[in-house]
């Protein structure tokens, strides 16, 4: 029926328990197919491929083809369901047709994606009849079939994990790595921030063992949208690449709706109710709807929630509703995802386990409960939806936070083209020594060589481990001499080796590194692993081991955390007017003093903490403020340290929307005066060892950054200030002294000094 999603976001438009909540709609127009040609046919065998599959190319990937032909690097940037993936299969298996020893790598960052890539290229390899014998290569692999795969399988599909672990015996893959001509890097905008930086330095591993087989392999990435994909990609490998972003595809109309549960409160739900309010209309309505949540608890009680609400009117629809979340074995996961492609099920919740890869049809509209953190995972969940050229809707349901209302006040920035950058850095010292470990012992290091991959600081850190007795230098090069194997102390998700090991009933659950330890691990604390809520019995430092118990709770604990910064150096500074914005090196030491219980937003008890100081030297930028400013805001009635705390607030909030990461990746400090400055100063700070370029690229776009905090806090309707705009959850001052409204005279006055922004 030709506009039925519509006809349902206008009821819902006009029912009084919605409206006054709905911030704002974007139609999305549907739009027809661009197709392409190239400029050579494909390989008889795809081409019959393609016409028993009724498939014909798009502008897109006509383009993705030409340019992987010409042997460029290419990152593809087109939407969700945009057809990436036969975009780069296509040349990759045509390439492996024409040259019949020819290798490919295929790398995905889960373990589900693996799997379901696998059956996508055995459904290529069953059509075309090119024999390519794809095979999935992991941790779950059989000791037994490893042989035959490293042997005998031209398409290898794999993780970072596994690849990591493999390196140093890349002697058995001497066949396949020798030959390998393309290694493919799917979902590519998931290896940002710590995880990224490591993954890079694996991949120059990589291409160092590869130099050594003389094989000069083709990168292909895919991506979300993303506001520097050249210069992500050119960083995460190394290599010059091509961008293919303009898609053909066609689209369905969307709807996507803005939905505000704090916007004109008058009693007010929690967000989770509003959710399941909503997710209830949607399925009465006759739309099949997921609907993502934060956790796996709340996806099981929005799902118990809506299923006692119809069972209550005698509605059948109640067995029509189930959720679905990572904990449930394999079986019954296949089950959902089947009786949901089979039409015997109107409705499903689920955390972020289905955001990515599994096919489970069509939907007709998706929830999000809480904005995901991104731009990219907002429109992947949204994506679920009306794949194809159906009409579909999609909710933006907001939580409190700044990030959240202001997407909500300025639904223009979600729509427009994207403000995220993700982030690599390759000079972090910590990071790279380890990497350096793992290369010296996969295969001597030369530094002449080996210093296009770890970097100009190459020789002086393998003196530093030398003195360490981990490496040493002999006339074939530097050699790892370290005891243990060294792939077992990186880890690909922490800066260093000191980790904690989370233990329940004797089994090791994870393993987490000492910042993430003192803030989710302490003792007391409510930790949540893959969805599933445990209470932290034992926090014990001295054998970095954290005992928990599985226990279901209907509260969260939130640590409160105290910090002093010292500035060690200054790397470039920016003048705006009397504003001085500084970009250099800090010394911190962060002390975790008590923790909050809440239920909901409410304060339910308080807990002290003895835990020790963390200290460690990172990244910074600081804001040395004019000392005029603080007589102006003083004669005005403002607090004037008030003011700093509320900017400083705000801004580290606002951060995350243009540098993708997270709100306890960066620290802060506002003070009346501070030594190392000699005037008021806000620091903002990276919380890991060594830093991982996220304050460079914020000092970067530092004006754009000032804009939109100065929009998050002047546009909140509160008086003094919130959760929604100044108000943080983790401050060790207790919020104390905030003052708003002097914040905001500080940022405007800021804003005015950024329009006439110089470098000195």
């Amino acid at each position: 029926m030709t506009d039925f999603v519509g006809r349902v976001i206008d009821l819902l438009s006009q029912d009084p328990q919605f409206k006054r909540h709905i911030a704002h709609v974007q139609v999305l127009p549907a739009r027809d197919a661009v197709y392409g040609d190239i400029g050579k046919a494909l390989p008889e065998p795809i081409m019959n491929y393609l016409t028993a599959k009724k498939i014909r190319l798009y502008h897109h990937q006509c383009a993705a083809i030409e340019a992987i032909r010409d042997e460029k690097n290419v990152v593809i940037t087109t939407p969700t369901a945009s057809g990436k993936t036969l975009a780069f299969n296509l040349p990759v298996f045509e390439a492996l047709y024409l040259d019949q020893g020819a290798t490919a790598l295929y790398l995905y960052p889960t373990k589900a994606l693996s799997n379901d890539q696998l059956k996508v290229l055995k459904e290529v390899e069953d059509g075309t009849h090119i024999k390519v014998n794809p095979n999935v290569y992991d941790g779950d692999t059989p000791q037994s079939k490893r042989p035959r795969i490293r042997e005998s399988s031209r398409m290898v599909i794999s993780n970072p994990y596994e690849l990591h672990q493999v390196l140093p015996w890349h002697y058995k893959w001497r066949k396949f790595l020798s030959r390998l001509k393309f290694i493919v890097i799917d979902e590519a905008h998931h290896y940002r921030g710590v995880f990224g930086s490591n993954f890079s330095l694996v991949i120059r591993r990589l291409l160092r063992i590869c130099q050594s087989y003389e094989a000069k392999p083709q990168f292909i990435l895919a991506t979300a949208t993303l506001a520097n994909p050249v210069e992500f990609s050119e960083k995460l490998v190394g290599r010059k690449f091509t961008l293919i972003s303009e898609d053909g595809s066609p689209k369905g109309k969307k709807y996507f709706m803005m939905y505000n549960p704090f916007e004109d409160v008058i009693e007010g739900l929690s967000t989770h109710q509003e959710t399941k309010d909503l997710f209830l209309f949607f399925v009465k309505n006759g739309l099949v709807t997921l609907c993502f949540t934060v956790s796996r608890r709340m996806a099981e009680l929005v799902a118990s929630w809506t299923k006692a609400e119809l069972k209550k009117t005698g509605s059948a629809l109640g067995e029509m509703v189930a959720s679905y979340r990572a904990g449930y074995l394999p079986e019954e996961r296949r089950q959902i995802e089947n009786a949901l492609k089979e039409g015997k099920l109107c409705g499903i919740t689920s955390t972020n386990a289905l955001e990515l890869g599994i096919d489970i049809g069509s939907l007709d509209c998706v929830i999000i409960s809480g904005y995901p953190g991104t731009i990219i995972s907002t429109w992947q969940q949204a994506g679920r939806a009306g794949r194809g050229t159906d009409e579909s809707a999609a909710v933006l349901v907001a939580f409190e936070n700044p990030l959240d209302q202001y997407l909500m006040r300025h639904p223009d920035r979600f729509f427009g083209q994207s403000h995220e950058y993700a982030i690599i850095d390759l000079n972090n010292p910590y990071i790279v020594s380890g990497h350096l470990l793992c290369a010296a012992a996969e295969k001597p290091v030369s530094i002449s060589v080996d210093r296009q991959y770890f970097g100009a600081e190459t020789s002086e850190l393998l003196d530093e481990l030398g003195k360490q007795s981990l490496v040493k230098n002999t006339p074939a090069g530097w050699v790892y001499s370290g005891k243990g194997r060294p792939h077992d102390a990186v880890s690909l998700e922490n800066i260093t080796s000191d980790t904690f090991k989370v233990v329940c009933e004797g089994l090791l659950l994870e393993t987490m590194d000492r910042e993430h330890a003192f803030r989710e691990g302490h003792t007391g604390a409510v930790m949540l692993h893959q969805g599933e809520s445990y209470l932290v019995e034992d926090f014990d430092h001295a054998h970095r081991l954290i005992r928990v118990r599985k226990q279901e709770v209907d509260y969260f604990t939130q640590p409160v955390l105290v910090s002093d910064v010292k500035i060690i150096g200054e790397f470039d500074r920016r003048k705006f007017g009397d504003f001085l914005l500084s970009l250099g090196e800090v010394d911190v030491s962060e002390q975790y003093v008590k923790y909050k219980i809440k239920k909901f937003d409410r304060v339910i008890g308080v807990e002290n903490l003895d835990l020790p100081p963390l200290k460690f030297r990172t990244a910074g930028m600081w804001l040395s403020i004019p000392q005029s400013l603080e007589a102006v805001l003083e004669s005005q009635g403002m607090d004037f340290e008030g003011s700093l705390h509320g900017a400083e607030h705000a801004l580290i909030d606002l951060m995350p929307f243009t540098v993708m990461c997270d709100a306890w990746d960066l620290g802060g400090l506002s003070v009346r005066y501070h030594p190392d400055t000699g005037r008021p100063t806000i620091i903002v700070h990276e919380s890991v060892e060594g830093g991982i370029g996220l304050c460079e690229k914020g000092y970067e776009l530092f004006d754009q950054i000032v804009k939109m905090t100065l929009e998050l806090v002047s546009d909140c309707r509160c008086d003094a200030g919130c959760p929604s705009c100044i108000i943080s959850p983790r401050c060790g001052n207790e919020n104390r002294p905030l003052d708003k409204k002097g914040a905001i005279i500080l940022l405007q006055e800021l804003m005015k000094a950024v329009g006439g922004s110089g470098r000195s």
